[in-house]
């Protein structure tokens, strides 16, 4: 018996290469639902619309979100 780590039947390679399949995309939609919720829009519709795209079509709306979308936040006046 060798000291291999093994969880659920899965080895380290394998766990590794599953939380980076699943947590890479995770974290991409949890950055646009959290950039989107806290930024301010010109228009309510415009946030709502990212707002669905974002939660139907979890991956692509989000990353479309990250590149199209982050454009059209009111610039924070403050900074």
């Amino acid at each position: 018996m060798g000291t291999t780590f093994t969880f659920i039947g899965i080895g380290l390679p394998e766990l590794i290469f599953l939380l980076v399949l699943l947590g890479a995309p995770a974290a991409i939609w949890l950055w646009a639902t959290v950039d989107l919720l806290s930024s301010k829009f010109s228009n309510r519709v415009d946030k709502l619309i990212w707002l669905v795209a974002i939660a139907l079509i979890p991956v692509l709306g989000a990353l479309l979100y990250l590149i199209i979308g982050r454009r059209q936040k009111l610039k924070n006046s403050a900074l």
